[in-house]
């Protein structure tokens, strides 16, 4: 180890080093409390220590100007740092603290004005101290952000590339980072209702709700009808031919990928890549500007905005992906670009070894939501979401961590129990990832009666069904009918469950019937990334098959999948793409992949369901639609649209209560039964003897609740067959009383459905279930 001698003298040959420029070259220009044009600064007023943030507004005296506002806990001094078009720095020092918030009002500084803070303190990494005045610093409630974060040594609080790399983190660098880090922008403030009143939301109860994942630049990217200029932007999401898409669909809501601003990882930058799904926030109140088509000088603020009010009018909601458990400044090597250099240790979670981090998220850090004014930049950020930007719920990515008190998971921790009384954020829809990386922290059915989960034993016991792998159907009849034995406690609803096969971590559903390995060399990471837990099935053959019989196979498996999730009691999930047989080529961890390897390929729909939407075929996995297979996209889309329009119609299929299971008078019907295929109820033994085979009866006679006049509710009744088997089946349908006839509504061995079958049989009759397909019967007498 070097002597604290050699620290030094090598610290001072860094700190002499001149910043400069990043688009010019040369020598970053500093101006301390002058204005640019050589004029006196202007006097910062006190100001308010409330709002946090950047705020124009109107003085008592009649000045306008920006009050600034920043909680710093442990600072010895903050500055305000103003950056004119030509990178020009001027500084002004916050001298009023408030409740450990510094704070002042600058007249003349209006909307469009980029800023940053420096803010001073002590440098002692070893107790978690790491101020370092050097770096320039985005405001944590910055609601435009300009520019991008390259990751350069400069950005860096410590020397990055210090000789001795064990105790890098521990030498401060005194070079300039703000030539290369982007600057928060001063907007306007929205007008107190802004556009925002209750009656434009489409409100839709959860237990109607189709949720779509979907990425906003990879949806529009390559979307024919979309102008080019809007291609993978807000804007473009809002266009009508990718409304029209939606709406054909019949989802009724976006759950949109990160878009909060976010930050590419060094490891990704150095390789020549990206992240392109956004989980690495660092400005929580700014929409990612690299997704706005307009300009980052605040148009994304109004842009985003637009973008909603488009949606909502169209009767879709708006629910985002939040990543509030941790921030791009990753572990103690990361860089200093925002938290870290205003309180490192009042915003991270820190061991006893405090120049570590608390690592729950797998990304180097853990923001500590049991501080207060960690929960009020979480809270505040939900809220202006809400109530100014018009979003109608949130999915929090590794909630498990937000829920942690000290150290474990606690369901009455300081983030739930807010929520939980919150005016504003009680009322939207708030869907929960319900686990982290960290000890005790896969938490599946245990959140509040507010929240609903993304359920991954539902993932998994439809996957594991469909490939002939649940060694009995115990647990497939749970998530079949809402998953009670997660959900049924504590007063919570079939519609706490989110069910979903596919996610934007891990295979699509093409290529979840074609790999049975990830297949993520073009990652760079020696294929060791992604999980190697895919439970999949590749139906003979590995990737892309000339083989017609494996298409056709892979076809109807995927038909399958997709009719089991959408005729599953609970809250669908639809990654986007899926509805049209979208691949990654195997890659099941797409994280870095901006590029037509997560973009959506429109010439998959290039023929009439699209309805104007035109295309050329291109060229992803075209052996895969041959000999006669290439209408398979085209057909899926069609069944897709046509179990949404069915489940849409039928209350039975979207129940806010469970299931009772108790027969009921006058003939002793139960609300949901369940058959082998000799048409009799099964037995306690047949839960647990392997099948392939299940039959699965849902009564509409008389559903619990009631519709908006305190009628009841009925509807018809259905029986879905699923049979997993390699070879065809004879399922005996069940006689009276649960039905004198049936009508087969849904066959997937049948590639087109754009005729319903409408084959009728008499109950008690015996059908032929084809090999690996779901046939649904709606009862007619």
């Amino acid at each position: 180890m070097a002597s604290a001698a050699e620290q030094e003298t090598a610290h001072q040959e860094h700190t002499t080093e001149q910043a400069t420029d990043q688009a010019t070259g040369r020598p970053a220009e500093r101006r301390a409390w002058a204005e640019p044009s050589g004029a006196p600064a202007p006097v910062v007023r006190p100001g308010a220590p409330n709002p946090l943030g950047a705020r124009y507004r109107v003085g008592p005296d009649g000045v306008a100007g920006t009050n600034f506002a920043l909680w710093a806990g442990g600072a010895e001094a903050v500055e305000i740092c103003l950056y004119d078009d030509d990178g020009a720095e001027t500084r002004l020092p916050l001298t009023e603290l408030t409740h450990e918030i510094w704070h002042g009002f600058v007249p003349g500084v209006g909307p469009g004005q980029r800023y940053g803070f420096r803010v001073h303190g002590r440098w002692d990494p070893w107790t978690g101290a790491r101020w370092n005045p050097a770096k320039l610093l985005l405001d944590p409630y910055a609601r435009a952000v300009d520019g991008e974060f390259a990751l350069p040594p400069e950005v860096y609080g410590h020397v990055r590339d210090w000789p001795q790399p064990q105790v890098a983190d521990t030498v401060r660098d005194d070079r300039d980072s703000a030539p290369f880090v982007p600057k928060g922008v001063v907007v306007h403030d929205g007008a107190p209702d802004d556009g925002w009143t209750d009656d434009r939301r489409p409100k839709t109860p959860l237990a109607d709700s189709v949720i779509y994942e979907v990425h906003v630049r990879g949806f529009t990217k390559l979307h024919p009808g979309i102008p080019e200029r809007l291609r993978g932007t807000y804007a473009g999401l809002a266009h009508p031919a990718a409304i029209g898409h939606l709406r054909r669909l019949g989802v009724t809501a976006v759950e949109l990928l990160p878009v909060h601003q976010f930050a590419h990882e060094d490891h990704l930058l150095r390789r020549g890549r990206r992240n392109y799904w956004g989980y690495n926030s660092i400005g929580y109140f700014a929409p990612h500007a690299g997704y706005a088509a307009g300009g980052t000088r605040g148009q994304q603020v109004e842009e985003f905005k637009e973008m909603v009010r488009a949606l909502h009018a169209a009767g879709i909601e708006v629910i985002l992906d939040v990543v509030y458990n941790h921030t791009a400044e990753a572990g103690e090597r990361g860089p200093t670009l925002s938290l870290r250099g205003i309180d490192n240790r009042g915003y991270y979670r820190l061991p006893p070894d405090a120049r570590r981090y608390t690592d729950y998220t797998g990304c180097g850090n853990t923001l500590h939501v049991v501080q207060p004014h960690v929960l009020r930049l979480i809270t505040d950020s939900l809220r202006y979401w809400v109530t100014e930007m018009g979003v109608d719920g949130f999915r929090f990515d590794l909630a498990a961590a937000l829920a942690r008190s000290m150290h474990d998971v606690d369901m009455l921790s300081p983030f739930l129990a807010v929520i939980a009384q919150d005016p504003v954020l009680r009322r939207v829809k708030l869907i929960a990832e319900p686990w982290d990386v960290g000890s005790g922290g896969y938490q599946v059915g245990a959140f509040p009666a507010l929240w609903t989960e993304w359920n991954d034993r539902y993932r998994d016991a439809v996957r594991d069904f469909w490939r002939g792998a649940l060694p009995d159907v115990r647990d497939l009849g749970y998530r079949l009918s809402g998953s009670s034995d997660l959900y049924a406690a504590g007063g919570r609803r079939p519609y706490a469950s989110v069910n979903f096969i596919t996610a934007h971590d891990g295979f699509t559903l093409r290529d979840l019937v074609s790999y049975e390995r990830k297949h993520n060399e073009a990652n760079g990471e020696g294929n060791r990334d992604g999980t190697d837990d895919n439970r999949s099935w590749n139906c003979g053959a590995e990737g892309a098959s000339d083989d017609p019989e494996v298409n056709a196979l892979r076809w109807r498996q995927i038909r399958n999948l997709l009719t089991t999730l959408l005729l599953s009691t609970g809250v669908p999930m639809l990654v986007a793409g899926d509805e049209m047989g979208r691949t990654q080529r195997g890659n099941n961890n797409a994280y870095c992949q901006d590029n037509e390897v997560s973009w959506l390929d429109w010439s998959l729909l290039d023929e009439d369901d699209t309805r104007g939407e035109q295309g050329v075929r291109g060229a992803q996995d075209t052996r895969e639609l041959a000999d006669g297979a290439e209408r398979g996209p085209l057909e899926l889309h069609r069944l897709a649209v046509r179990l949404l329009a069915l489940r849409r119609a039928h209350p039975v299929l979207r129940r806010r209560a469970f299931f009772s299971g108790r027969r009921q008078a006058p003939d002793g019907l139960r609300d949901l039964a369940w058959f082998t295929p000799y048409g009799a109820e099964m037995t306690e033994a047949d839960w647990y003897a392997p099948a392939s085979t299940l039959g699965l009866f849902l009564s509409g006679r008389d559903i619990p609740g009631r519709d908006a006049r305190g009628g009841k509710i009925t509807d018809d009744s259905f029986l879905t067959v699923l049979h997993a088997g390699a070879g065809p089946v004879e399922f005996t349908l069940p006689g009276p009383p649960w039905s004198g006839a049936y009508e087969l509504v849904v066959d997937t061995a049948r590639p087109d459905q754009r005729a319903a079958p409408g084959t009728v049989h008499k109950g008690g009759a015996v059908v032929r279930v084809p090999a690996r397909a779901v046939l649904l019967f709606r009862v007619t007498a």
